[in-house]
């Protein structure tokens, strides 16, 4: 079976070269359909499979920029990309990330490093699961109150209605940004994509995490643009971050491009899940993703407070991200196999 073995020449470790196609697939999938890069389940993915932390890390980079350019090429021809609003934020995701990279280098000199961002990570998605909750919440009681009214649902109504406030604020220049549907101050965005650079630079994270519901949220773009939107920022960022650690030299590009080939696949079906699979199916399935991701990083939180239990909560927030990868790509490529044949099945009534 040594056939099924790779040397990494760069990293000097022989890999299962099966497992990095059947990663880049589930990862490809999740995604093309959320708007993630995907940095907190590629990197434990690659670590399980024998990759140094630091290859982990600067591989899944190079990986997330190719798989990222892939699905915002495939979300561009559905009309998901807002590039104009991509472009716009862009220079506030570039401050603030400089302004989080700063940050940490301060935790770190007081070395408080480890500590605080593992908590402000836990309550960023402590918050994020409790505002997409409450959004789908608040739409059903929408729908409820609609239907007892005799009264037609609004599909374009929401739960949560963060970004009508912000709407309101008219400092120019103002922009009209067409593809998300959207006319506000360009002062919106900016400060947005400051906030979440912020937070990804804290965070060593690509920031579609919190990218992506702060698109919908916060500045009030149709879900679907908000997936494509982000993916397009998350490529740009990607190509700076894996030429970063190609130069460092802790990049196996070999391994990335290997990903590449699953990746190449799985993001077509995932860009392709969003048409089938609209506004609040994305935010469910998203909500559910986070609270994997949060249970993961408490996992890891708790050997600080109960010495002894390291080695076991590692090993179960590893395996529980590679869980929740396998389920949420099963789950999305099932409702895309079927929001297809229901279409099919429409045009052949019709003809």
């Amino acid at each position: 079976m040594d056939w099924l073995y790779i040397l990494m020449p760069i990293a000097g470790v022989k890999i299962f070269w099966p497992g990095l196609i059947i990663l880049g697939i589930g990862v490809g999938v999740i995604g093309g359909f959320f708007g993630m890069g995907g940095a907190w389940m590629v990197t434990p993915g690659l670590n399980i499979l024998g990759f140094p932390m630091a290859f982990a890390i600067g591989t899944d980079i190079a990986h997330m920029a190719g798989k990222s350019l892939i699905s915002t090429m495939r979300h561009g021809k559905f009309g998901n990309v807002d590039y104009k609003l991509g472009f716009i934020m862009l220079f506030g995701t570039i401050a603030g990330f400089e302004v989080g990279a700063q940050m940490i280098m301060w935790l770190e000199r007081i070395g408080k490093v480890d500590m605080v961002v593992r908590w402000i990570y836990l309550a960023l998605l402590a918050f994020i699961t409790w505002m997409v909750f409450a959004d789908v919440a608040k739409r059903k009681a929408k729908e409820r109150a609609a239907i007892a009214a005799g009264q037609e649902v609004d599909k374009l109504a929401t739960g949560l209605e963060w970004h009508k406030t912000l709407h309101k604020i008219k400092i120019p220049p103002m922009v009209h940004l067409t593809a998300a549907g959207i006319y506000c101050s360009a002062w919106l965005p900016i400060g947005v994509s400051f906030f979440t650079g912020w937070m990804a630079g804290i965070l060593g994270i690509g920031g579609g995490l919190i990218r992506m519901p702060a698109l919908i949220y916060l500045v009030g773009c149709p879900t679907h643009v908000a997936v494509g939107t982000d993916l397009f920022e998350v490529a740009i960022s990607g190509l700076y971050g894996a030429a970063s650690y190609t130069y460092k030299g802790r990049t196996e590009l070999v391994a990335a491009i290997i990903m590449l080939i699953g990746a190449a696949m799985g993001a077509q079906v995932g860009a392709v899940a969003t048409k089938y699979i609209k506004g609040y199916g994305i935010r469910i399935a998203f909500g559910l993703a986070v609270i994997g991701c949060g249970i993961s990083i408490l996992l890891k939180l708790l050997p600080t407070y109960i010495p002894g239990i390291s080695y076991i909560c590692n090993e179960i927030a590893t395996y529980l991200i590679l869980g929740l990868v396998s389920a949420m790509a099963i789950y999305i490529t099932v409702k895309m196999v079927q929001g297809a044949k229901r279409e099919l099945a429409m045009k052949k009534a019709k003809a």
